[in-house]
């Protein structure tokens, strides 16, 4: 038996050990009821199961679901249904979701599936700087589908964004560092170089 204080009691009757966890108001607790002889605690119970919830909640919050959306085609799709098809693949893929393209043929054109991997391959082509393929192109019942995962956004380090902006001063840049897009920095570094030459 082990007690409150992680202090070994030794062997103890279990009418004893009860006694013992009444008197201190906690609650006996079997902790390893394979071994022998059965290992028990005197703890509190309660506090024990919040900060089991509490350390499952946190390793929950901590976790990143990734969601598969499925997007359907036809083989005969038209240009603008198309793009504007592409439009959604490209709003899901920034949320971080995995996107499944599915082609789906009816009647007579499943037996020309070419039609099919065709489409796929120019959707792919058109999405290859946002996505890349995770699942190869292949035959489901009367589907043909691949699946698109995002790829992973780049960092860019304040020095690589001094670089590329042409600014000498890595400090000018500290301040613009939460920017991602270099055209925006390559703005801030016009605007400070015409305030420089104003000065």
């Amino acid at each position: 038996m082990i007690g409150n204080e992680n202090e070994q009691l030794g062997i103890v009757p279990i009418q004893e050990a009860l006694a013992m966890a009444r008197d201190q108001g906690l609650d006996l607790v079997e902790v390893a009821p394979n071994s022998d002889p059965p290992v028990c605690r005197i703890l509190d119970y309660g506090k024990l199961r919040y900060l089991h919830s509490k350390k499952e909640r946190e390793a929950r919050k901590n976790q990143k679901f990734t969601q598969l959306r499925e997007v359907r085609f036809r083989p005969n799709i038209g240009d603008h249904d198309l793009f504007a098809k592409v439009r959604k693949i490209r709003e899901l893929l920034n949320d971080g979701a995995k996107v499944k393209l599915a082609v789906r043929f009816r009647g007579r054109e499943v037996a020309h599936s070419e039609l099919g991997l065709a489409l796929l391959k120019q959707v792919t082509d058109v999405m290859k700087e946002e996505a890349r393929l995770e699942t190869a192109p292949s035959m489901e019942g009367r589907s043909m589908s691949i699946i698109l995962a995002p790829v992973p956004k780049k960092t860019v380090t304040t020095t690589e964004l001094a670089e590329v902006a042409g600014v000498a001063e890595v400090a000018a840049v500290a301040e613009v560092a939460k920017v991602t897009e270099v055209a925006k920095v390559t703005e801030v570094a016009k605007v400070t170089e015409v305030e420089n030459a104003q000065a």
